[in-house]
């Protein structure tokens, strides 16, 4: 695996109803066109991932069709919504085999085929908090669930339900995150008890055969420490042991965890190769310089194990949410950091609207050209080898002159490479910034350097010796971005 890999994160359901569309049948996974996967593999992705693929079932579908507040929210996204286009969440599992509406696990087995030929890796989802409400294991392993009292459900409703089973009518808790009411299409998974831990590791086992990486929905839910607080029950460590065991089988598999609450750091220690970097996200949308460039002075090693976003499934669009400019200098901090480059289909067309999990059907958006061109000229920079294999360094910005302290909007770091470095420099304000940036690398004093914008047209040439002991001046506008490609010259010429 690349140290920074790009991954693609594809809603599959509401994709292949785009192809249905076209093909005039339904489409099952068989029916991704080998030029998509072509135009991932050349714009220098290694991860391909299926969201939703899984098998799921009536009830939880039920349930998402007459939950008001979930069905105002669809409409919203899709004005002329049809039943049809509501097929239950992602996340509400019953089965972890592939859905079979899409082909089943034998269509999935082909396109990872396909994928593996253009050296493209498959990752897949894992839920490990809940299961939808027709899961097998509800008759057959009810103790493998959080159960309730009479007590409960009538002082929790919104946490509690009641179902039908074979053995009688049994109260059962949602599947939720302790800060919010749970989810009526889920029921919790008990950690508490061994054999339930015990089973989920076999399902993991099982599914690692399918793909060569799980993504683990809001896998700190899972934690003892979590999990005990929420249900007030004791439980051993789950990730330690499901990660190595998987590993044994599979060498190389890879976990990336959804993770909030500044637990990255723990579930990185627990056997993920990636955890999301929300931290980073929420500082960008708040337009926060010195909070961004504070996130990035974190351990190096911390940071190559993070997933750097600007969408996905569950966060809002990023062209609905920033500024066109903001959105450039969003996208340059973001995907020019160290660690998993993590873009959201439809991110590159500029789409405005998020796309509940439960839905199967999208709305039909234009492209943004202005924001097409941007991402046509970004990727091709991430696939220079000093950006996914070189070393990163953070640099000191300094003022330009006394008590001008707009050099605090100006985040700036460099990327070494044997052939080539880059450097970034973003002025994340909206107002002008000014400053000396100091480039620290060892050969930089020996030469004259020509500094080549890879996103604009600017072209400078400037003395080594100088950039790196007073600095390079920067005077950039609100949003602006520099990527300077840095080559060596053979005259002389002055900061």
């Amino acid at each position: 695996m690349k140290k920074h890999p790009l991954l693609y994160q594809l809603n599959t359901r509401v994709y292949l109803t785009e192809l249905s569309e076209t093909l005039g049948r339904v489409a099952t996974l068989d029916d991704i066109p080998d030029s998509k996967l072509d135009e991932l593999a050349k714009n220098g992705f290694e991860w391909l991932w299926l969201l939703s693929v899984w098998q799921t079932g009536e009830s939880s579908r039920e349930i998402s069709r007459t939950n008001s507040e979930w069905r105002s929210d669809f409409e919203k996204t899709v004005p002329d919504l049809q039943e049809s286009d509501i097929g239950g969440s992602g996340f509400a599992v019953t089965d972890y085999h592939v859905h079979k509406d899409i082909g089943g696990d034998e269509a999935l087995a082909r396109v990872r085929e396909r994928l593996r030929k253009r050296n493209l890796k498959l990752m897949l989802d894992f839920v490990p908090n809940h299961m939808g409400l027709d899961h097998v294991w509800i008759e057959k392993h009810p103790d493998y669930f959080v159960d309730g009292s009479e007590d409960d459900l009538a002082r929790q409703p919104q946490n509690y339900t009641r179902l039908k089973t074979k053995a009688g009518e049994r109260i059962f808790a949602y599947g939720r995150d302790p800060y919010f009411s749970g989810w009526p299409d889920t029921l919790q998974l008990n950690y508490g008890n061994p054999a339930a831990q015990d089973a989920l590791i076999a399902e993991l086992l099982r599914i690692a055969q399918q793909c060569d990486g799980l993504r683990c929905d809001m896998a700190m839910l899972v934690l003892p420490e979590i999990f005990e607080r929420t249900w007030g029950r004791q439980s051993k460590p789950f990730w330690p042991e499901a990660t190595e065991q998987v590993r044994k089988k599979v060498p190389n598999f890879c976990f990336m965890a959804e993770v909030y609450w500044d637990m990255e750091w723990t579930l990185q220690q627990q056997g993920f190769d990636f955890t999301y970097d929300k931290r980073l996200y929420d500082r960008l949308r708040e337009g926060n310089a010195n909070a961004v460039r504070g996130h990035l002075c974190a351990d190096l090693e911390y940071q190559s194990r993070m997933a750097r976003f600007l969408e996905n499934h569950d966060e809002p669009r990023t062209a609905a949410t920033f500024p066109l400019d903001m959105h450039r200098a969003a996208a340059v901090l973001t995907f020019l950091s160290p660690g998993l480059r993590f873009f959201h289909q439809g991110q590159f067309e500029g789409r405005q609207k998020r796309i509940s999990p439960h839905l199967v059907r999208g709305p039909k958006e234009p492209v943004n050209e202005n924001i097409a061109e941007f991402y046509s000229r970004l990727l091709p920079i991430l696939l220079k080898p000093s950006v996914h294999e070189g070393e990163w360094q953070l640099l000191e910005t300094s003022q330009a002159w006394d008590g001008n302290g707009s050099f605090q909007n100006i985040v700036s770091f460099v990327w070494r490479g044997s052939d080539e470095h880059l450097l970034v420099a973003v002025n994340y304000s909206p107002d002008w910034g000014q400053g000396y940036v100091r480039i620290s690398l060892k050969d930089i004093a020996d030469s004259v350097w020509r500094l080549q914008d890879l996103l604009g047209e600017a072209v400078y040439d400037r003395d080594g010796e100088e950039c790196a002991t007073h600095g390079l001046y920067l005077d950039l506008p609100p949003w602006q971005t520099h990527v300077f490609s840095m080559s060596k010259l053979k005259t002389k010429a002055t900061c």
